[in-house]
């Protein structure tokens, strides 16, 4: 997602999107530790997805 989408939301809808890429991150994980996984960035992509919501939570709450 874009942060201009992410910043429109509010922060119960961006709690639940934090929980759903670290349930993709956690079978991402998976994945990679089985040799399955294809993209290896993809991992990385999510975890930056990860923080920059979290990033977005924090400035609302302030």
């Amino acid at each position: 997602m874009k942060i201009a989408e992410l910043r429109k939301q509010d922060i119960k809808q961006l709690h639940k999107t934090v929980l759903q890429n670290q349930k993709k991150l956690s079978d991402l994980r998976f994945k990679f530790s089985a040799n399955q996984l294809k993209n290896v960035k993809e991992m990385h992509n999510t975890k930056k997805e990860i923080a920059r919501i979290l990033t977005i939570i924090n400035e609302k709450s302030e």
